[in-house]
């Protein structure tokens, strides 16, 4: 990762003690604008666009233990202001390049009368398509380590718009179904919270380089439409630990025209540090497939015996595929001890594996072995022989680590996303880049951007995915919640959803089942983006699909850019994204309960070039209860004078594959 081209211009500061309690700061734009007042020595901001209202005087400060409060008695120190204009190249991504043009303000607070000489700033960031801000706490003779009790940190929401949402209680893992609710009515929710405006805007509340912190959920108050942060308690009730890391995370809000727009915003990522790791030739997008859905579909098991889906024989199975068809890896989960216990070691294979032969296989036939690291949520134990656990996979040249966290709590003691779980994922991913390892976490925190400063976290979990379709008791996920993930959960970063499931049904469990069409399947694949991307289901249903397994074959991982012709949450999305070559598209549409034809203006395309478009989509009377495997594939001549109308099934899609021709 490098910087392109960098122009800072240097502060603009105002020194004094009486300086003015109200300032303000635009984005480059000069759209969105941000007022930074001090009332009554209490700190507030409020955000407007283009003239409207985004927020009204919206209250900052903290609440502390054993000491003053963060929260009265504030004046304005001083002042200063910088702007950046800058770009760089992410190691992978949705796009080969990421403008960073802001605005910053700093504004450095004492309180002279509650605590003398104690400091607090508050540092803003202004984009042209929305915010970020967070606290800062400077070294100081008074405040050396601290604890944090609670922010009071609100987002003053002029009404209760439209949100989306998914309440912290009585979901594991964020492993649910995005709510639709009034702002007022969502109560302990985590974020993203998604919202649209009656007067049109879409937006999205989250968090961004969130290293040494509690993640930050909200809390809405019944009839009020003001959200304030409710951040993920220690089980002794405290939430923060203040030490070494003397920031908060940001707080950001993206502020956008429509849904497309809001999608293409990269404020989380931009308000994360600059890659730490300086040789990434390791770290490698890819997609790949696993020893995975035969355990869903009950036909193998994990713990060894008469089923035992790890074995040598069935792993060099799968090996044989993958190098046939051009997938990168096989995930391999059930290879050591003990799935019977769940007290797991992380360097002993069972038996019937043997890592050696297996991944002397795979290097001879260009397929990587994807290990796999299940703690049950006991990170002591995990810890202890975590090097351990890297250190043998790199030295067989594995690169790749599928981690877990099954379990309610850390060690039976800890939420995920408390400052002790945020803590333990870093550690994580910080060893692994020392061992060249890649990390695929299930059960996480919510993402927060942290792959720009470790692209070896490449892909998370932190989602209901496509295992839901195998074991859900009603039913599976239902048709909108694929067409609502990517303007939710998807706003946090890449997640392992595990799509493209070509078997439908669940022999062992009749009550549920994959709820699309199987273009639909073949759309997620480039809808959901993960640059490590798994094709879920078992080989021999690929094997008996031959036609739209191609596409698999064919789509890559990684691209050059991005954009979204069509998007609507929870109805319809339709995106087009293009591979670091240049010259080929992948184009997927998905829609959610209703039929519908997709309309892509082909504008996108290079002026002057003809393509050729393979396109795999919903056959006639397609339809996700009825007809689900019925899929047509036809090719067609366009340019960038084309415009595509493609007939979707319910919850039913589109897949194509566009390669310029001349």
């Amino acid at each position: 990762m490098k910087f392109t081209h960098l122009i800072v211009v240097a502060f603009a500061t105002l020194l004094s003690l009486s300086a003015p309690a109200r300032t303000s700061v635009a984005s480059p734009d000069g759209n969105v604008v941000v007022t930074v007042n001090v009332d009554n020595g209490r700190l507030y901001y409020n955000v407007d666009r283009d003239g409207e209202v985004i927020l009204n005087p919206s209250r900052l400060g903290l609440t502390l233990a054993g000491v003053p409060d963060w929260a009265e008695g504030f004046s304005v120190v001083s002042t200063s202001t910088r702007q950046e204009r800058s770009s760089w190249e992410p190691v992978w991504g949705e796009e080969a390049l990421i403008e960073n043009n802001y605005n910053e303000l700093t504004v450095e607070l004492q309180q002279k009368k509650v605590a003398p000489g104690r400091r607090l700033r508050v540092v803003f960031r202004v984009f042209n398509d929305g915010l970020g801000f967070r606290y800062e706490f400077p070294s100081q003779q008074q405040m050396s380590d601290f604890v944090i009790t609670d922010e009071l940190t609100e987002f003053a929401f002029p009404e209760a718009h439209t949100s989306w949402s998914l309440p912290v209680e009585g979901i594991r893992f964020y492993e649910g179904l995005f709510r639709e609710l009034p702002l007022d009515s969502i109560g302990w929710a985590s974020t993203p919270v998604t919202i649209h405006t009656a007067s049109g805007l879409s937006m999205a509340l989250h968090e961004a380089a969130l290293t040494d912190y509690a993640a930050m959920n909200v809390q809405a108050t019944p009839g009020s439409p003001v959200l304030r942060a409710a951040l993920t308690p220690w089980s002794t009730g405290e939430k923060v630990f203040v030490t070494d890391v003397r920031t908060s995370p940001w707080r950001t809000l993206i502020i956008a025209d429509n849904d497309g727009d809001m999608m293409l915003s990269r404020i989380m990522l931009n308000l994360n540090e600059p890659c730490r790791i300086a040789d990434t030739s390791w770290i490698k997008p890819q997609r790949y497939i696993g020893v995975w859905w035969c355990y869903h579909m009950k036909e193998n098991t994990w713990e060894i015996g008469p089923r035992h889906g790890a074995t040598t024989a069935n792993v060099l199975r799968h090996m044989d595929f993958a190098a046939r068809n051009g997938f990168g890896g096989v995930l391999v989960e059930g290879w050591n001890y003990d799935w019977a216990s769940w007290e797991f070691s992380f360097t002993r294979p069972y038996e019937d594996f043997d890592i050696d032969s297996i991944t002397a296989y795979g290097r001879a036939h260009g397929v990587a072995l994807i290990g796999h690291h299940e703690t049950g949520g006991k990170i002591a134990n995990y810890e202890r022989q975590m090097e351990d656990g890297f250190r043998l996979y790199r030295d067989k040249g594995m690169h790749y680590v599928k981690t877990g966290y099954v379990g309610d709590l850390l060690d039976d003691v800890e939420r995920h996303s408390s400052q002790a779980g945020v803590r333990h994922y870093r550690h994580v991913i910080e060893t692994a880049a020392q061992y060249e390892m890649c990390i695929d976490n299930h059960e996480p925190v919510i993402p927060t951007g942290l792959q720009r400063t470790y692209p070896n976290l490449m892909t998370q979990e932190g989602v209901r995915g496509q295992e839901w379709d195998a074991w859900n008791p009603t039913g599976g996920n239902p048709p909108s919640h694929t067409v609502t993930l990517p303007f939710t959960r998807g706003l946090a970063g890449p997640m392992d959803f595990t799509p493209v499931t070509f078997s439908f049904e669940n022999p062992v469990m009749p009550q549920t089942r994959v709820n699309t069409t199987i273009a639909k399947q073949l759309a997620l694949f480039v809808i959901l983006y993960s640059p490590l991307q798994m094709a879920s289901d078992m080989i021999e249903h690929y094997e008996a699909n031959p036609a739209p397994l191609q596409f698999l074959v064919d789509c890559p991982t990684d691209w050059q850019r991005t954009l979204y012709p069509e998007a609507l949450i929870g109805k319809y999305i339709t995106v087009a994204r293009l591979a670091k070559d240049g010259s080929t598209w992948y184009i997927a549409g998905a829609t959610g309960d209703d039929a519908r034809t997709a309309r892509i203006d082909m504008s996108f395309l290079d002026a002057d070039a003809h393509y050729l478009a393979t396109i795999y989509r919903d056959a006639p009377g397609a339809d996700w209860e009825t007809n689900p495997t019925a899929i047509l594939i036809e090719q067609r001549k366009v340019d960038a004078t084309s415009t595509l109308y493609i007939p979707e099934g319910r919850s039913g899609g589109f897949a194509i594959k566009c390669t310029r021709v001349d």
